[in-house]
Order: C-alpha cells, then sequence, then structure tokens
C-alpha cells in the first residue's frame, strides 16, 4: 500500500524563484488554493546567486574605485585594503535581508502550502514531491535556469567558477580569467577588478552583443581604462592547468595575421549564458513540449498541454527578473479570470549594471532596419548635461529610436545611472506615447534625467531652427 499522500489544489507551482513565488502569493491572496514545490532555496536564482549578490559585490567594487579616484574632487586617493572575507560577509548579508521576503515562513503565512521537495510529473494534472501527490486543476513550471558550460576542450580538467559558487569565494583573486561578454561576465568583471583582481575577459563571438555597438564601445573603453584585458572574436579556445595555474589557450587575429594566445590566470569563470532547468520534471507524461531551450509556450504562457503554463526562465524569452514579474500577471489573469492575457514583448527593459550602466528597451538601430522601419535616430551626448559634469562622469550617450512622426519605437543609454534613466522610455514606448510627450516634460536641473528632455527637444531641432521659421518669427516681429 502506498503511503503517498494527495493533496488536491487549485495551482501548483513549481519552483520557488521570483515567478513562481510572484505567482504563488498573488494566486493565494486572491482566493485561490495553491502548492509551491521547491527542492533548493527559496528565492531561486536571483537572490540567492544572480541579482542580488551580484549587484552586492559590484557595491563593493563602487565603493573601493570611489576611494581610488577621490583625488579628482580635492581629496587624496587611497588603494582600497580589500578583505575578501569580508566582502563575503557583505554580499551574504545583502542576501539575508532580503531573504525573509521569500521564505518558507511567509509563504506559508499567507497561505501557501509549501513543500520541500523535487517535483516530478506524473500524470497531465499530477505532481510527485516526496512523500505527496499533488493533483491540480493548474499547473505553473517556474524552474528557472542554471549556469551553461559549453563543452570547451579541457574544461573538465581545470577548476572553475560559474555565478553559482563565485559569490561563496572569501579569498583573494589574482588573476580571474572570465570566458563570455555577456553582462554576467562584463559585470563580474568589473567587479573583480575593482576589488584588486587582474581580469581577462575572453569572448568568441562579440562582447555585450545584444546591446547597440554604440554604446557598448562607450563601456568596453571605460573598463579597460580600469584595467580589463578583453579578447574578442576568439577561436580554438581550449584549457590546460600547470601547476596551480591555469591557461587559457586560444587563437586570435591581431590585425597582421592569427596568432596564438596563452592567457594563464589563476581563477576561472564561466559566464557563457544560461540553460533551462527542464530536466527531471517528467515532462513527457504531462503531454508538455520542451527542448533545451526551455518549454514552448503560447501567448498566454500555455505548453502544450493547456493546463500547464511556464514562467520566467524555463518558458524564456528573456531571462530576467522582472520578465518573470510580469509573465507572473499574465498567469494569474489566464488562470484566475479566464482573461486570455497575452505577453506583450514590445516594451521590455534591460540593464547591464556596469559602471557607466547600460539600459535598453524597445527597438534598437539595427532592429528597425531588420524589419524595414523607416526611422530618425536621435543621440545625445552627457558631456552636454551640467549634473554629469559636476559628478565628473561624462562618459555618456543616449539614443532614441523614432519614427518619422515622432512615435517612440526604442531606447538605449549608456552612462551614469542609466538604468534610473530608461523609465520614462519604457513609459512611452508601452503606451505608444509620441517624442513631443517628453520634449515637453519639465524636468528639474540639475539631474541627469535633462538627457532625455533634451534629445527629444532635438527631434523638433531642425524645423524649429529653420530658415523657414525664421521668416516666419521675422515676419511677426515686424508686423504684429
Amino acid at each position: 500500500m502506498s503511503n503517498e499522500t494527495t493533496i488536491q489544489t487549485d495551482i501548483c507551482v513549481i519552483g520557488a524563484g521570483s515567478g513562481g513565488l510572484s505567482v504563488a502569493a498573488g494566486a493565494v491572496q486572491m482566493g485561490a488554493s495553491v502548492v509551491l514545490v521547491e527542492k533548493g532555496k527559496m528565492g531561486g536564482d536571483c537572490l540567492n546567486t544572480g541579482c542580488v549578490p551580484s549587484k552586492a559585490i559590484l557595491a563593493a567594487g563602487h565603493v573601493a574605485q570611489t576611494m581610488r579616484d577621490a583625488q579628482s574632487f580635492g581629496m587624496d586617493a587611497v588603494e582600497p585594503n580589500v578583505d575578501w572575507a569580508k566582502v563575503h560577509g557583505h554580499i551574504h548579508d545583502v542576501i539575508a535581508q532580503i531573504e525573509p521576503n521569500d521564505s518558507v515562513e511567509r509563504f506559508e503565512g499567507m497561505g501557501v502550502n509549501v513543500i520541500q521537495a523535487a517535483a516530478e510529473f506524473v500524470d497531465e494534472n499530477t505532481i510527485k514531491a516526496g512523500d505527496k501527490l499533488i493533483k491540480a486543476k493548474y499547473v505553473v513550471v517556474a524552474t528557472g535556469s542554471s549556469a551553461f558550460v559549453p563543452p570547451i576542450a579541457g574544461v573538465n580538467d581545470v577548476p572553475y567558477f560559474t555565478n553559482e559558487n563565485i559569490f561563496d569565494n572569501k579569498e583573494p583573486i589574482e588573476h580571474l580569467i572570465i570566458i563570455g561578454g555577456g553582462p554576467i561576465g562584463i559585470e563580474l568583471a568589473q567587479a573583480h577588478r575593482r576589488l584588486g583582481a587582474k581580469v581577462t575577459v575572453i569572448e568568441v563571438m562579440q562582447l555585450l552583443a545584444k546591446d547597440d555597438p554604440d554604446l557598448t564601445s562607450i563601456v568596453i573603453q571605460y573598463l579597460s581604462k580600469e584595467g580589463i584585458n578583453f579578447h574578442e572574436g576568439v577561436n580554438n579556445l581550449r584549457f590546460e592547468k600547470h601547476g596551480n595555474a591555469i591557461h587559457a589557450f586560444f587563437d586570435e587575429d591581431d590585425g597582421s595575421g592569427t596568432k596564438v594566445c596563452d592567457i594563464q590566470g589563476s581563477h576561472l569563470l564561466i559566464a557563457t549564458g544560461r540553460k533551462a532547468n527542464v530536466n527531471g520534471l517528467n515532462l513527457e507524461v504531462a503531454g508538455v513540449t520542451y527542448s533545451p531551450r526551455g518549454i514552448e509556450v503560447d501567448e498566454r504562457l500555455r505548453s502544450s498541454n493547456k493546463k500547464v503554463f511556464a514562467i520566467g526562465d524555463v518558458a524564456g524569452p528573456y531571462q530576467f527578473t522582472h520578465m518573470a514579474a510580469y509573465q507572473a500577471g499574465i498567469i494569474i489573469r489566464n488562470i484566475l479570470f479566464k482573461i486570455p492575457a497575452k505577453v506583450d514583448y514590445s516594451a521590455v527593459p534591460w540593464v547591464t549594471y556596469t559602471d557607466p550602466e547600460l539600459a535598453h528597451v524597445g527597438l534598437t538601430e539595427a532592429d528597425a532596419k531588420t524589419q524595414g522601419i523607416k526611422v530618425r535616430i536621435l543621440k545625445w551626448d552627457f558631456t552636454e548635461n551640467d549634473r554629469a559634469q559636476a559628478e565628473q562622469r561624462t562618459e555618456g550617450l543616449v539614443k532614441v529610436v523614432v519614427t518619422p512622426k515622432g512615435i517612440i519605437l526604442g531606447a538605449s543609454i549608456v552612462g551614469l545611472h542609466a538604468g534610473e534613466l530608461i523609465q520614462p522610455w519604457i513609459l512611452a514606448i508601452s503606451q505608444k506615447m509620441k517624442i513631443g510627450a517628453m520634449a515637453s516634460a519639465i524636468a528639474p536641473y540639475p539631474t541627469l534625467a535633462e538627457v532625455n528632455k533634451r534629445i527629444a527637444g532635438s527631434f523638433y531641432a531642425d524645423k524649429l531652427f529653420s530658415k523657414g521659421t525664421k521668416k516666419i518669427v521675422r515676419f511677426l516681429m515686424r508686423w504684429l
């Protein structure tokens, strides 16, 4: 006789990362019965090994760099004495401060039945978790993603970090080799460089490839000045371990021909992207179609089994915490209120939290060209901003994509606090606003946010200061 207990519920959520927690909290507070299954830590990747610890170590690096740059503001510059054990303590203190928001106790207090065990489907609407069988009207798969380690020659012969264990490090790093020039790799490159490590970034394709090269070039130039070495578009990457040293060998074209490079480091970080967590769920018996890229979903985030939804990294197409939170609202409307809500990815923002930050929403110039959309491109440099001058941080650029009639299609910003400056553009694109709305807004002086108003106003500059306008003004001033 089976000792398994059967639980009947409205919704079973698999995975207690940002997406799963958002669905569970929203649904239970609106009156649905919810079972939440999590085999690992509550809070998922974002809290424990992703967004939160990475921003905490970046903050530590920012303080260290501020000490070095003090001379520019009339103070003695100081080279910081970095205590890696204490930096580790800072990172995990930040996690601990946020942890209660995602805890088992908080969610059980809301009325969610939290089961800490691995989950797998046993049929199309039944989940096995430990000694429990959960029969649910609807299932939401929110299992997230994990670090992807490509089959690079020799990778299994050398020790390496991923984002899932680098924040456990308490020891000084002499020379960190980073494989991967996406946001994770670039952010952690700058953090470790500012905390005293030598850093080399190796990318087989293009650095920060998803963003506009007009802006990414500013980030890479700034980080290069801080001492980070970059190798882009390399071939035949392989690793060897000689004594305590890790060697990264690769072919690189230096302009005069291909040469073999040998980078010798003390530590290695693999930051080559994420893979969807689909293994072990037994999705086949539930009739859920999936691939290594994740669970296939429609615009309502339903899988091939219309009672099974997927959310967050396991569903894609964007692997951002804020995307999982957005998708949670779509799922709740579909399940609880039977509203056929569909996702709209036309105003999806993202930020790379380097210094300077890099932020984007909507279409890039390349996107518009690919789609055959006729556009105007507006640019405004941070050197024109008085607050940026006062902060001595003028390495910035705003680039906006608009239609000839002024409808805002996309915006990209590189510079100090770009992640905050992108906010009004997100609203504008989501509401299909015209550039005039941004141009007519009053921006307090002196703020970095004035760059948004100034670039919007530049849309009208050609007509406003044209010969025709001057003739009209002269006529009116003469006769009226």
